[in-house]
């Protein structure tokens, strides 16, 4: 019996504000994507040769095989983006459980990439929404961390989120559907931390986006299984946060 899907409860450009304060998330479609960051939707395909390429996941602490992945860290103030020297990835065990307490050294997103003008401008995008949402001070200075992640089925079954359900420990969570490929399953489900209401969905088309504002939402995607020879999801992670990265103690 083939699974339901649950089309993605999308919004224009100028609701995003309002549905975050709203309801905690907000999703949009790849073509209002492209014009939120100002660019064109081939701009922003244009990056995605890069999920061919990306180096595994050598920290799964399921012993599975099936993520790949890259890392990146930058500050944003404004239009101002700055890159930062490369960083370790680290998370409390409060918001992953799995993977949380351990300092991960991922391979590092490349250079041409982050000097795209549609990737700055996808940054720029998110930290006016930051600044809006969180009522923030103007222009306020926002720590981010960008992950690129391909789940493969090579194995049969791949994890998109092997921690389940969780939060992130920052302001806000922007997660974009980089391609789908000879998939089933990788259904989005989003729950009020708070209450319990949430929603399910799957996103399908690429560069769409979902957008969460972390302290009151909790997210997972699902498993994904083969539906053809070499099946994958890709997706871009970006988190904002204020104050500072999240860094091992230790650090």
């Amino acid at each position: 019996m083939a699974t339901p899907t649950f089309l993605p409860p999308s919004c224009s450009p100028s609701e995003v504000i309002t549905r975050l304060q709203q309801r905690g998330f907000a999703v949009l479609q790849p073509a209002d994507v492209a014009a939120w960051a100002g660019c064109t939707l081939p701009d922003l395909q244009a990056l995605q040769s890069d999920w061919n390429d990306l180096p595994p996941d050598l920290y799964l602490k399921d012993g599975g095989r099936y993520r790949r992945r890259r890392h990146a860290s930058m500050t944003v103030q404004g239009s101002a983006v700055q890159q930062v020297p490369h960083r370790a990835h680290w998370q409390p065990v409060e918001y992953n459980a799995l993977h949380g307490g351990m300092e991960r050294w991922f391979e590092p997103m490349r250079p041409q990439t982050l000097a795209a003008p549609a990737w700055n401008g996808v940054l720029r995008a998110l930290a006016r929404v930051c600044d809006a949402v969180f009522a923030a001070p103007a222009q306020a200075q926002w720590f981010v961390e960008a992950h690129q992640f391909r789940i493969d089925t090579v194995d049969g079954i791949g994890r998109p989120t092997p921690e389940g359900a969780h939060r992130d420990g920052v302001d806000l969570v922007a997660v974009f559907l980089i391609e789908r490929e000879g998939v089933k399953g990788g259904e989005t489900r989003v729950f009020e931390a708070a209450v319990p209401a949430g929603e399910r969905f799957t996103l399908t088309a690429p560069w769409s986006l979902l957008l969460l504002d972390d302290a009151r939402m909790v997210h997972e995607t699902t498993p994904i299984q083969p539906a053809a020879p070499g099946g994958h999801r890709d997706t871009l992670v970006i988190t904002y946060r204020r104050g500072g990265f999240q860094d091992s103690p230790a650090a």
